[in-house]
């Protein structure tokens, strides 16, 4: 069967695959501390076309294209005044650093909205939404009384490079090998008072929505195209 029939189903594939990308970035333009989704695509293998023994040609034929991985975009959004006592914000590079107790891990995060939660007869610390500790610029968790104008050491860590991160849900970050090791950003603010909110726009989304969908639409025609080619030729045998 036509090798374009085949692209083409695959690309209408990819296609999807970037639809689907696109409409979570837009699902979560109100989510505080969300960084936006991007789908990279690449080239399949080319091949030569009308080799033989006896002559080499520099005809190639490719074998479509597909989504190798998903990018994360960690440019800042902008800080909202929430008036929260445990809402934070870092005006800067880097992430606050969260201990999980139940997998002994530690994760970052831009979404600041953090709330007080007792441990133990009156010992409070600073936790997030999902129970996870807070960690301070020593990486220890943070202990608080609830004052209104109690000062708060929210440590802020960063990395050499972003790229590679992994996404572990609510807005969770855990770092590989090539991140190397974090380090405590002191150029950075601590906004209290504030939460970052997504940093998805609504219409950059709907330009790669409309992007995705001609090329969707692309593909279609081009399965059609080889689809009437194949019938033509076997009308002619």
């Amino acid at each position: 069967m036509n090798i374009a029939f085949y692209n083409a189903s695959l690309g209408a594939a990819q296609q999807q695959t970037k639809l689907d990308v696109v409409s979570n970035n837009i699902a979560n333009l109100n989510t505080e501390g969300y960084r936006a989704q991007n789908p990279t695509f690449v080239d399949l293998l080319y091949s030569n076309i009308h080799d033989t023994a006896e002559a080499q040609t520099d005809l190639t034929v490719g074998a479509g294209a597909k989504v190798e991985k998903t990018d994360i975009d960690f440019t800042q959004s902008v800080p909202v005044e929430s008036g929260g006592q445990f809402d934070f914000a870092i005006k800067g590079d880097g992430f606050f650093a969260v201990y999980d107790t139940a997998t002994e891990e530690i994760k970052y995060t831009r979404k600041g909205n953090f709330s007080m939660s007792e441990y133990g007869t009156n010992i409070f610390y600073l936790t997030t939404d999902t129970g996870e500790f807070v960690l301070d610029s020593n990486g220890q968790a943070i202990r608080v009384t609830g004052e209104q104008d109690e000062k708060v050491d929210v440590g802020v860590y960063d990395f050499i490079n972003y790229q590679g991160m992994l996404a572990v849900g609510d807005e969770y970050y855990v770092p590989v090998a090539k991140n190397g090791q974090p380090f405590l950003n002191e150029d950075a603010t601590v906004m209290k008072g504030y939460i970052e909110k997504s940093n998805a726009s609504f219409e950059n989304e709907i330009v790669k929505v409309i992007e995705a969908q001609r090329a969707y639409q692309a593909q279609l025609r081009m399965i059609t195209t080889a689809d009437q080619i194949e019938q033509t030729i076997n009308n002619l045998r």
